[in-house]
């Protein structure tokens, strides 16, 4: 379902990304994880159209993103890590403009738009305006809207953060049977036991490359995969010299 091959990124002296190559298969849950800075987001971007990268190629379902990015982006859903919705619309309207944006016509919005909103408990919220959601509920109404056309591959950036939990379990629960029907879900996250609970195969990103991927059992091996994460990551660091804290102000 993607294809990424020797996909690079620098912005300055800093190289972002280097030499990336990943292959994730269709109907795999597929997660990435590494520090901040690491270039996750960056990569992320680059696969979804977001971001041009500088060398390499990505390919979604055989369509290369950046030669035919109108193709390649219809079969794509993102939620980006930094969102940027039209919030001074309502939540219906919101949906609304995605799916008739994605060429839904107004039956199949409405009736999609009303399935989604019961899936993710936004029923309630759908008339009042995007800006006035909280930062759980604004990233539903994303995910909601990156679901309404119904993409063979979703791209998800940090889905789960500031969700509770009952609802992320929820959401959960959306995405592993969109994977049981054939979709393909990439997503970025911080959470090593979120990971390890819901993917099949995952990706460990470390300074722009790839240190270790395949499916969880390979990449863990026998440890946790927080305990080989940490260990491709640089260890641990000792907290010394940091006496100062233990010496309370008052």
């Amino acid at each position: 379902m993607l294809q990424i091959s020797t996909l690079s990124k620098q912005f300055g002296e800093m190289r972002a990304v280097d030499n990336i190559d990943l292959a994730v298969r269709t109907g795999s849950f597929y997660g990435i994880v590494g520090p901040n800075g690491a270039g996750k987001t960056t990569t992320l971007s680059m696969v979804t159209g977001l971001l041009r990268p500088d060398s390499g190629s990505v390919q979604v379902h055989g369509i290369d993103v950046w030669g035919d990015p109108g193709a390649a982006k219809r079969a794509i859903g993102v939620l980006p890590d930094r969102l940027r919705l039209f919030d001074r619309l309502t939540g219906a309207q919101l949906l609304y403009y995605s799916g008739i944006l994605r060429g839904l016509d107004n039956a199949s919005v409405r009736e999609r738009s009303a399935d989604l909103a019961a899936a993710f408990g936004l029923e309630d919220a759908l008339n009042r305006l995007v800006a006035d959601y909280s930062a759980g509920m604004t990233k539903k109404i994303a995910l909601a809207c990156a679901m309404i056309h119904s993409p063979r591959l979703l791209v998800l950036d940090e889905p789960f953060e500031a969700v509770d939990p009952v609802s992320a379990a929820n959401l959960i629960e959306i995405l592993q049977r969109y994977v049981a029907a054939g979709g393909t879900v990439v997503l970025s996250s911080h959470g090593m036991d979120l990971i390890e609970r819901v993917c099949d195969s995952v990706a460990i990103i470390v300074q722009g490359q790839v240190l270790a991927s395949g499916t969880l059992d390979e990449v863990r091996g026998k440890a946790s995969l927080e305990e080989r994460f940490v260990e491709l990551a640089g260890g641990r660091k000792a907290a010394e010299g940091m006496e100062w804290l233990h010496s309370f102000s008052d």
